[in-house]
Formats: structure tokens, C-alpha cells, sequence
């Protein structure tokens, strides 16, 4: 029995999230096991410490030790919790940084605003343009250079679209206040923070439509900005991903062209 499911936890959608999902369950069961103990703890001293039973107040306390060997016992459990669980799954996932980025990953720059989400894609080159602050126009533009040759087939998109089997590599950033970019059902999550960007990586493992939220508290607006993800094949993935990039390259070149003149 999976306490997590239980409690509604959405399914999980990417490679990673079994492991995540079971350090979920683990923490669960501690937490039901403390909250029946400490209830039955409770009643107990309800009954044995009655004012019928114990007219006359003991000045000298409890004289043997089990509360300390409890409390020693729960310090115990913690310390697997974190040293057994947790700082494997975060240096498995720290370590994989630097095959990921050897698999042909699809990048996406994720960026955050006042509220609502952008995303920039390199185009078919692979090649993120330069990145101006300056040359932005309202608090969701991007701000691509697009003076740099690298960026004439960059493109944007009001979707974050990935592929199915491929990891993903989203570089996170903001362009106003200090957000966060939620995939619940890829167990992953990221703070935006202005002028830095902060890779975030996963492999979907099966297609589907979704939500992505911004879990970190960022305005008036903040229960409204969810964004829309979609996991599609590889195939069609790169069907899309080559038709926006060629569209951009073709609307641009006319603009290059009186440019150079």
C-alpha cells in the first residue's frame, strides 16, 4: 500500500520519480507510525496520570529513561531517512549531470514572469543566441539577441514541449521576482531567480498533457500562473521542433538580408 497514492499524489511520468515516490512512502509510514505512537503515548498518560488516581502532585518525575530512548530511537530513524534515502537519491541525481548532457538532450530556456511562462528553444542548430536583457520588450520577451547569427532559428513558444524516451535539460530563470517551476508528475521542481539561470533535468518516460505551476509565492497572480506541458514522441517532437525553427529562419532572413545592406 502506497500511502502517497492514497493521499491523491498525481502518477508518476518520468524516469527518476519511482525513486522519488518511494522516499515519499518511507516518510509517510514514519510520519503514521510517530502520530499513532505519540497518540497512544498520549491517551496512556491521559488514563495513568488521572487527577482520580493521583490526588497528590509527584514533585520527583519520571525516574527511568524510555522517553529517552524513544527520542533517541526517532533521532535514529531521521538520520537513515536522510543518510539511507535522500543524499543517495540527491547524488544519483547530481551525478547524472554529466551523462545527461552526453545523450542528446532537448534544451529549453524556461523563463518565468509576473505570470505566466516562456520558453526559448535553440532551433535546429542546437545553439542558444545571445541573451540582452536590453533589447526586451515587455516582462515575457526572452530578450534574444537577435543580432547574433546563433539565434536566427531560435524560436519561443507559450508551451513547454519535449519527447518521450529523451531526457530534457530546462535552464530555469525569471525576469521579475523569485519563482518556482513545478512538474508534479516528474517529481521536479526548480527556483527561478532573477539574472540566473538553474538546469533542471529529467526523461519523460511516457507521453501525456499537463500543467506546470509555479510553486513559490510571487503576487496577486500567483494561484493563476500555471503553464501547459506536453510529452509527445520523439518523431513528432522533432517534426514540430524543425517546422518552428525553419518558420523562424524564414520570417528572420528578410530582416538579415536589409541588415547587412
Amino acid at each position: 500500500m502506497s500511502p502517497s497514492k492514497f493521499l491523491g499524489i498525481p502518477e508518476n511520468f518520468s524516469a527518476h520519480g519511482g525513486r522519488v515516490d518511494h522516499l515519499i512512502d518511507v516518510v509517510h509510514w514514519f510520519m503514521i507510525a510517530l502520530f499513532v505512537g505519540w497518540t497512544l503515548f498520549f491517551l496512556y498518560c491521559l488514563v495513568r496520570f488521572r487527577a482520580s488516581a493521583n490526588p497528590k502532585a509527584s514533585y520527583h518525575g519520571v525516574k527511568n529513561h524510555i522517553s529517552s530512548h524513544l527520542e533517541i530511537a526517532v533521532v535514529i530513524i531521521e538520520a537513515v531517512l536522510l543518510l539511507g534515502f535522500a543524499i543517495p537519491l540527491w547524488k544519483e541525481r547530481t551525478d547524472t549531470w554529466e551523462k545527461v548532457q552526453k545523450l542528446d538532450p532537448v534544451r529549453v530556456r524556461v523563463i518565468g514572469w509576473q505570470f505566466g511562462w516562456t520558453y526559448h528553444y535553440p532551433g535546429k542548430d542546437g545553439k542558444f543566441g545571445r541573451i540582452d536583457p536590453l533589447v526586451r520588450t515587455s516582462n515575457s520577451d526572452a530578450a534574444i539577441d537577435f543580432n547574433d547569427p546563433n539565434a536566427q532559428d531560435d524560436f519561443t513558444s507559450p508551451i513547454l514541449k519535449i519527447a518521450k524516451g529523451r531526457p530534457a535539460i530546462l535552464n530555469v530563470g525569471s525576469n521579475d521576482v523569485i519563482h518556482n517551476y513545478a512538474i508534479v508528475p516528474m517529481r521536479i521542481q526548480q527556483d527561478a531567480i532573477p539574472g540566473k539561470e538553474f538546469p533542471m533535468w529529467f526523461t519523460p518516460n511516457k507521453t501525456l498533457e499537463t500543467s506546470v505551476v509555479c510553486a513559490q509565492l510571487c503576487g496577486e497572480g500567483h494561484g493563476n500562473m500555471v503553464g501547459q506541458m506536453e510529452v509527445i514522441t520523439d518523431e513528432a517532437y522533432l517534426t514540430w521542433a524543425d517546422g518552428e525553427s525553419d518558420s523562424a529562419l524564414k520570417a528572420r532572413a528578410p530582416k538579415a538580408v536589409a541588415a547587412s545592406r
